[in-house]
């Protein structure tokens, strides 16, 4: 989408809305919410305040479509690991591998870019990251839960505590062996706890 933004003197200037945000994206990403100022962000994208604010309407409400942007096409794919026509220990196994192999594939932007968002300092945008936290935890529960119902919430917590000990320990610097190899220990330990009694 692009769109005129005005300023006070010259021509308007011509602002991708879409670009701006996958400018923003990275910057949130490799930086984390509370540590990006809106100073920060019109001087990445080049644009004034005003014109910033006509945009997006807030620092949170730029975060907001970010993690639009980035569970439509940066997050850990779950739908498509987590499918009917393979067995549980299996998926969830691959859900750990690809959690670590996404949060070091950008050595500039660690980690989950959700979870990362969850423990900000800012009301609004924790919130929002909040709602896709539990958007996914319980699509993992969920998919559990049609398998193996009495041991949905234990193997998921499992799951999602594992994951963002992932993003946590990618954040700080933990490479990418080192992350599967976590991923892989665990993987051992959900087959073992998925497996029949």
């Amino acid at each position: 989408m692009t769109t005129e933004i005005s300023r006070p003197r010259g021509r308007p200037r011509r602002f991708d809305a879409d670009e701006a945000v996958a400018t923003a994206q990275q910057l949130f990403h490799s930086r984390g919410y509370d540590a990006v100022s809106v100073a920060d962000l019109t001087r990445a994208l080049g644009i004034n305040p005003p014109s910033f604010y006509a945009a997006f309407g807030s620092k949170a409400g730029l975060y907001a479509r970010i993690l639009d942007r980035y569970a439509a096409n940066g997050a850990v794919p779950l739908s498509r690991i987590l499918r009917g026509d393979r067995p549980l220990a299996e998926s969830l196994a691959e859900l750990l591998e690809e959690s670590a192999r996404l949060y070091a594939a950008d050595p500039a932007a660690t980690g989950c870019l959700v979870l990362e968002g969850t423990r900000c300092v800012d009301a609004e945008a924790r919130e929002a990251a909040g709602v896709f936290h539990v958007a996914a935890q319980g699509a993992i529960r969920d998919f559990i839960a049609e398998r193996r119902p009495d041991d949905a919430d234990r193997l998921a917590d499992f799951v999602s505590t594992t994951m963002a000990g992932l993003s946590a320990s990618a954040r700080h610097g933990q490479s990418l062996e080192r992350l599967l190899a976590t991923a892989r220990l665990a993987g051992l330990a959900l087959a073992q706890a998925a497996s029949p009694a």
